[in-house]
């Protein structure tokens, strides 16, 4: 048996598929907020970033250490010309001396060879801790606009939310007045055809901007008005209304 409903039963689809429609909108609108494609782009930054600047740290905690072991042997060099020294000013011994200027000689020379590497590792070290210094200044820079971006998004997301909730309480409203058997065809062609209801205006179904041939226009003429009919071109249940032209 073919679905009956009243015209104004069948007119209210059109107010649902009006809500569906901005629904649809809104979940669209929600996906493409520009900020999101900002803030994968600003993600990448920022984990290109964060890994460089992991290799650079560790870099520099190299440089420190060999800097650490410098100096930790040029303070084993000048305990010794210290030592060497206090012994030299002791000793009466020609022999001994002779011994000890030819050590502290050889503990000064030493020493400044290692005051020179000493010198070009804290370069080095600087060097390495400045590239250190400028990946993370543009690390914190990245992580700032990325907490920007995601504040206007989020208040983007709030705004659509919002509208969202409010149109999905008119939908309701919209949905309590249609028969239970009306709404589930729309809920089943909408489903599959993208359309659950499309008005007929001058002959041209309006969800698919196709106007009708003469002979589906002919069937349509001789349904009668509280026939549910299901739209040619669209396949969405077609809503006649005194604008139709029939």
């Amino acid at each position: 048996m073919a679905l009956k409903a009243t015209p104004d039963e069948q007119a209210l689809l059109l107010d649902l598929q009006s809500f569906d429609t901005k629904l649809a909108q809104l979940d669209h609108r929600a996906k493409s907020i520009p900020e999101i494609a900002i803030l994968v782009e600003l993600g990448k930054r920022a984990e290109s970033a964060r890994i460089t600047l992991l290799a650079q740290t560790g870099g520099a905690e190299d440089v420190a250490l060999e800097l650490s072991r410098v100096e930790s042997d040029v303070a084993v060099v000048e305990a010794r010309i210290a030592r060497d020294s206090e012994r030299l000013q002791g000793s009466s011994s020609v022999k001994d001396v002779a011994a000890l200027e030819q050590e502290l000689a050889a503990l000064r020379k030493r020493l400044g060879d290692l005051e020179e590497i000493e010198l070009s590792v804290m370069e080095k070290l600087e060097e390495q801790q400045g590239i250190a210094d400028a990946t993370a200044a543009e690390l914190a820079d990245v992580r700032a606009s990325i907490a920007q971006v995601e504040a206007t998004r989020d208040a983007t997301l709030v705004d659509v939310t919002a509208e969202r909730t409010t149109t999905a309480a008119g939908r309701r409203i919209i949905e309590a007045k249609i028969p239970a058997d009306l709404l589930a065809l729309y809920e089943k062609q909408r489903a599959r055809y993208g359309a659950g209801a499309s008005l007929l205006r001058g002959g041209v179904s309006l969800a698919s901007g196709v106007k009708l041939l003469e002979d589906e226009l002919q069937q349509i003429r001789a349904a009668a008005p509280d026939d549910v009919l299901i739209c040619p071109s669209s396949d969405a249940i077609l809503v006649r209304t005194g604008e139709s032209g029939l």
